[in-house]
């Protein structure tokens, strides 16, 4: 049944991702608007679109569910595997999906801890970009210097500290 339901579910999300399947539902929804006037823009009118939107939604729902998680476990295992085969990797982050919600966190928070300082020297860069830029007396909002440009001033600032 699972893999019935794969080979499905698959084939459903690029049809309904195609073109095609844009312009047939953009062709029931301007047949169903311009029905309205034969049927008097009654309540039975509206509820044929707003129940068959809702069923489609419905089951589409459980497509897109069923392509993101494959999408998802296939981009984990990629990066499972070259997590494994990069030396000097910590291979103990392979399958980070298993972790609880509180290893995470920890895990993020030690992250954190390890690029603080390069984040802080960032900031210290930008600044150090903002004040050359000031000193020429451009404003860097006003697209005067590339963000390439931008870099390449903050690169003579910082060196000639």
């Amino acid at each position: 049944m699972n893999e019935l339901f794969r080979r499905f579910a698959i084939k459903m999300s690029d049809a309904v991702g195609s073109s095609w399947m844009f312009m047939l539902a953009l062709g029931v929804i301007l047949v169903w608007a311009l029905s309205g006037p034969f049927f008097g823009f009654s309540e039975v009118w509206q509820l044929i679109i707003n129940t068959g939107t809702t069923i489609v939604t419905f089951l589409l729902l459980f497509l897109v569910q069923n392509t993101q998680n494959r999408d998802a476990k296939a981009i984990h295992l990629k990066l499972d595997e070259l997590l494994r085969v990069a030396e000097g990797a910590r291979t103990g982050l392979v399958n980070l999906e298993q972790l609880s919600d509180a290893e995470l966190k920890q895990l993020q928070d030690e992250f954190d801890r390890l690029c603080g300082p390069r984040l802080e020297k960032l900031e210290e860069l930008e600044e150090d970009v903002d004040e050359e830029l000031e000193e020429r007396g451009l404003d860097d909002n006003d697209g005067a210097l590339s963000q390439h440009e931008q870099r390449a001033v903050g690169g003579v600032a910082t060196a000639g500290r």
